[in-house]
């Protein structure tokens, strides 16, 4: 009951009008039938338009590509645990175990969009805890950086906490040069995320061998959509608050080799990346994937 009166206080608000104890609207101005109309704007993300092209982020499928560079720590079991949502529980076999994760991306759209890079391009940090929901082995993302602006919708569509930073990582080339690592056993590779001024997030990885796939993509991955609620007196009850797990369509690995790495997460104001500093780290791991995003698992 609370519920549908909440409802219809926010329709009646819509609509200019007030709502009794008894729900119903008093006052109401004609405008409450334009709360049904359909909207004539056009888009998927905000800014919706005219022409419905200015969106940050066109409607799914959305198909990637890239290169990943990253390691596998510990935290503190801890640090992992605070860092979970209600509704995921900590990995009571591996506490505290995690991967940081470099990616260089390409996107497309469905229009070769990769035909316009300064759109298709951009790089991400992001973090992977274990955890499980309901008995089942996930990986939850606490926190991820791009630094392209659409990435950033469609990250905040899927759930995923994205903020805008700076990623880089070494890259390598098909032809041979005392410019770019090796491929292969003896090839180092580095990352750097910074934002906001500071430098957040390395890593150095120095390849071994060969792997069928990266070691950070064996869990599927659970995040939290969440819009908050401006309404005064209504804070506390955000109207999009829930789990989700990414669906990841045909995903292929290739070129995927581990070895050594080491993993630093450095303390900065306004950021809590640094409360999950690995204590320990595993195997550091380089390699390209690919996959298509066109739906999504509400847990």
């Amino acid at each position: 009951m609370e519920n549908n009166l909440q409802r219809r206080t926010v329709l009646a608000a819509l609509a200019g009008g007030t709502v009794g104890l008894a729900g119903t609207a008093a006052t109401a101005s004609p405008a409450a039938a334009a709360v049904t109309d359909p909207e004539r704007l056009k888009g998927y993300t905000l800014p919706l338009s005219a022409r419905g092209v200015a969106n940050l982020a066109g409607k799914p499928p959305w198909h990637y590509v890239g290169d990943a560079v990253g390691a596998e720590f510990w935290t503190s079991p801890e640090a992992a645990a605070a860092s979970l949502p209600t509704g995921l529980d900590p990995d009571p076999v591996n506490p505290g175990h995690g991967y940081g994760v470099f990616i260089d991306w390409q996107f497309n759209g469905g229009t070769d969009d990769y035909l316009d890079p300064p759109y298709s391009q951009y790089s991400e940090f992001l973090v992977l805890l274990d955890a499980y929901w309901r008995g089942t082995p996930v990986a939850w993302c606490p926190f991820i950086w791009v630094d392209n602006d659409s990435s950033l919708a469609r990250g905040w569509v899927q759930g995923f906490p994205k903020k805008l930073g700076a990623i880089k990582q070494t890259r390598a080339f098909a032809v041979e040069s005392l410019a770019g690592p090796v491929v292969g056993k003896g090839g180092r590779f580095a990352a750097v995320l910074s934002a906001g001024g500071h430098r957040l997030a390395e890593t150095t990885v120095t390849l071994d061998r060969t792997a069928e796939r990266l070691p950070a993509l064996t869990r599927p991955i659970v995040n939290l959509r969440h819009f908050p609620q401006l309404a005064a007196g209504q804070h506390h009850r955000p109207p999009v608050h829930e789990l989700t797990m990414s669906v990841l369509d045909s995903l292929r690995m290739a070129n995927t080799w581990v070895g050594t790495g080491d993993l630093r997460f450095l303390p900065a104001p306004r950021e809590e990346l640094a409360d999950l500093a690995p204590l320990r780290v595993g195997v550091g791991f380089r390699g390209s994937l690919s996959y298509t995003v066109k739906d999504l698992r509400i847990l």
